[in-house]
């Protein structure tokens, strides 16, 4: 319970009611359906297609559908959890009712890692399509187009345009996001409408078949060519959820609605982007994304069709390359602002993070913090590829949270007023998390490396901000177990780039492996070890915050080691589908160590009781 206090008055949840009070109630069912939509349709339809075709060929098409089926899974738990606890950054307060603030703050953080990157990389997808007729905004390094000093200005102007839409009020916004995401939509359905036309069908076996590089690919594309990265668009409802008027009823439609209306759209538009491929000289699947097709697919094709309305039309695909990300940008520049907002509203953060602005109502300082934030990633992801296997996985990670809290809370609130309950929930709870966590997996030993390790990099802060505060613990020990926590997981996490997972290593297998399990042993020892006796230090009243948190520990060692021999990893011992079997397996035996890991923590009963009370007015007003 996030009971920090402030001037020695209130506590960081009183001023978490208070500011939750200001917000201003006035998204409406289409405002919250277009907020999920306008986040899923972004940079996605315009690069993801040839990313995904890129690592999976023709079998792409299946890449999308289970994707977002995948997705659609994990929604439907966050659906019901929304419905009944509607609150303005909910995805990361969401952890700290059922877990408490050790898993709580994990989670934030983790998810707090992709949401502030998103902003960073719609910006990058407008400055790829605007590089056809703008020079000077990338250059090739490695064989990785790469933003230029001068791209990444452009970028951070980008996202000084989004902080200023977001500036000027929620309803603004709203009506601004609606007619945006309209066109938004309106465009893509052009574009495959035209590109069918032209469509070849020899395309979807040529150059080694349907399946050209395995049946493995069409899974390792979900995590990594921006599929998953897509999808999770969805969530913008439930983070603006405590700004909605009718949340209870209203978010769940717009969060499954917006799901499976793009599904469709990004089927139909992986089908017309590979049946109107026109192949350039020494090109094929596995490189589609560093010939001329890599910057702008669609405006590629559409040029090339041979036809003047297409090619005119393709001009017009431009507006919409500045729309269509610009959109997803200024979406997740409000969307991460909440994010900090409700990890503030937990009392890991500062409490002048829960300021709202008396005219416009929005969560300012939270807004022009993210925002700062959000710049630094230009720096060590300046492309739109590399950074879309990152922020998935960041992302599904948190995710991976609906599943198990649908069921605790179910089990510890089950008197909550649920508008939404989703049925064969026992059923479908494991599906989700199970499904999600092989997106995970899937997405390489690389990837998982550097979002586990970054994950773990920032939980000492839990030990300097919060702990000694709100847990009792002496600075002393707290201050020690938050540095040695950081130094050893950073250095490790520098090794394993340098020498274990960049491609350029030229170390043998066999010492790669040995350097590998080492570190892991390492951390995994170091993490144990040292939430263990934290946990022997806390009163009684605590220790459950941070034994309900082995079973995390062990998602994260487990998937490192099968990752690494498996079929996305260093050393394959274990070929697919073999190894996703087994994982399912593994997968299957956590979810059930997390049911059994959630507890009924204090902010829970707070947040039921709240619940209770709206409920209450609302009924009275009727």
């Amino acid at each position: 319970m996030a009971k920090v206090i402030v001037g020695g008055k209130r506590t960081a949840e009183e001023i978490a009611r208070e500011s939750d009070r200001q917000l201003r109630k006035s998204l409406t069912l289409q405002d919250l359906f277009f907020l999920s939509l306008g986040g899923i349709v972004g940079s996605g339809w315009l690069l993801g297609g040839v990313a995904a075709a890129d690592v999976a060929g023709p079998a792409s098409i299946i890449s999308w559908i289970i994707g977002g089926s995948i997705v659609l899974f994990i929604a439907l738990s966050f659906a019901e959890i929304t419905g009944a606890l509607p609150k303005s950054g909910s995805i990361v307060r969401y952890p700290h009712y059922a877990y408490g603030g050790y898993v709580g703050y994990i989670m934030g953080w983790a998810y707090l890692l992709g949401a502030l990157t998103v902003p960073a990389v719609e910006s990058e997808a407008i400055l790829s399509y605007a590089s056809t007729y703008v020079k000077g905004l990338f250059h090739t390094v490695n064989g990785v187009s790469v933003l230029t000093p001068v791209g990444i200005l452009y970028g951070i102007l980008l996202l000084v345009a989004f902080f200023l839409i977001n500036w000027f009020g929620i309803r603004f916004f709203a009506k601004f996001n609606t007619v945006m995401t309209w066109i938004k939509f309106i465009i893509p359905i052009f574009t495959f409408a035209f590109l069918f036309f032209i469509l070849n069908k020899s395309n979807f076996v040529s150059h080694g078949g349907f399946f050209p590089q395995g049946i493995g690919s069409v899974f390792y594309a979900i995590p990594t060519a921006g599929i998953v990265f897509s999808f999770l668009g969805f969530r913008q409802a439930l983070n603006f959820g405590g700004e909605a008027k009718n949340p209870q009823r209203d978010i769940p439609i717009a969060t499954i609605l917006s799901i499976v209306v793009a599904i469709g759209l990004y089927t139909m538009l992986e089908i017309a982007f590979i049946g109107a491929l026109k192949w350039p000289n020494g090109v094929n699947w596995s490189n589609l994304t560093t010939s001329s097709l890599g910057s702008a697919p669609y405006f590629v094709e559409l040029q090339n069709a041979g036809i003047a309305l297409f090619g005119a039309f393709a001009y017009f695909l431009l507006i919409s390359a500045f729309v269509s990300p610009a959109g997803t940008g200024w979406i997740y520049s409000g969307s991460s602002a909440r994010t900090l907002y409700g990890i503030a509203a937990d009392g890991y953060y500062p409490m002048g993070l829960l300021k709202i602005h008396k005219k416009t109502k929005i969560p300012y300082v939270a807004l022009i913090t993210s925002t700062l934030l959000g710049m630094i990633f230009f720096l060590p992801f300046p492309s739109w590829y590399l950074f879309i296997g990152f922020i998935s996985s960041s992302m599904v990670l948190t995710y991976l949270m609906g599943p198990v809290m649908l069921m605790t809370f179910r089990k510890y609130a089950p008197n909550l007023q649920r508008p939404f309950k989703l049925p064969y929930a026992s059923i479908i709870s494991p599906i989700g998390f199970i499904a999600g966590a092989l997106i995970m997996y899937w997405s390489g030993i690389s990837t998982l490396t550097m979002v586990f390790y970054t994950v773990l990099l920032g939980v000492p802060v839990f030990y300097f901000l919060y702990a000694p505060q709100k847990l009792g613990l002496s600075k002393k020990f707290a201050y020690t177990v938050g540095v040695v926590e950081f130094v050893i997981t950073g250095f490790i996490l520098v090794f394993n780039y340098l020498f274990v997972l960049y491609p350029a290593s030229k170390e043998q297998t066999v010492t790669k492996t040995i350097a590998f399990l080492t570190g892991l042993a390492l951390m995994a020892a170091l993490w144990f070890t040292f939430t263990a006796l934290t946990a022997s230090k806390v009163s009684q009243k605590y220790k459950t915050l941070f034994t309900s948190s082995y079973w995390l520990f062990g998602m994260f060692f487990a998937t490192e080691v099968v990752s690494y021999f498996g079929a996305f990893g260093m050393n394959t011992l274990i070929p697919f589908p073999w190894d996703t079997v087994l994982m399912i397996g593994v997968y299957l035996v956590i979810y059930f160590l997390a049911l059994r890991a959630g507890h009924k923590t204090e902010d829970l009963e707070v947040a039921i009781e709240e619940a209770g009370k709206t409920n209450l007015v609302e009924t009275e007003n009727i």
